[in-house]
């Protein structure tokens, strides 16, 4: 059976760059508070929790870099510069909500999950031994 779609290794790497982008945790933090409406830098970083300042001033600039946001700065004194998503922003802020949403939903599940694989994961391995076999050495795993 022929694929139906032939990926060229060029679509992949412009795929791997823009789902870089949209699915590191900041940028879909401040994707998701833009998408209430334009936010001050200093606003944008008391509603996400644990951003420093340099973080959220590369998140910003990479988001504007790409497009999905825009920087606008007033001229008074301090300046004030503002940030909102474009259009192709708010086109993302879809997608990206409904990811979160689902993480919101799962959480509880995925935490029990990685609490279970945890507790498999800490029993005691019996290394495995060695028996004779045809003409050398074989290796199994030993029985628990």
């Amino acid at each position: 059976m022929k694929p139906r779609h032939k990926h060229l290794p060029a679509d992949c790497r412009a795929v791997s760059e823009v789902l870089a982008r949209v699915g590191d945790k900041w940028s879909v933090l401040v994707v998701t508070r833009l998408g209430g409406g334009p936010l001050r830098f200093n606003e944008l970083r008391r509603s996400i929790g644990g951003i420093s300042q340099r973080m959220l001033t590369l998140t910003l600039r990479g988001l504007e870099r790409d497009g999905l946001i825009t920087r606008r700065v007033f001229a008074s004194v301090p300046p004030r510069v503002e940030y909102a998503l474009t259009g192709l922003g708010r086109d993302l802020l879809q997608p990206v909500s409904a990811l979160g949403d689902w993480a919101l939903r799962n959480q509880g599940k995925i935490a029990r999950a990685r609490d279970q694989f945890d507790n498999v994961a800490k029993r005691p391995v019996t290394p495995p031994r060695r028996v004779s076999g045809h003409g050398g050495l074989v290796v199994t795993p030993a029985r628990n």
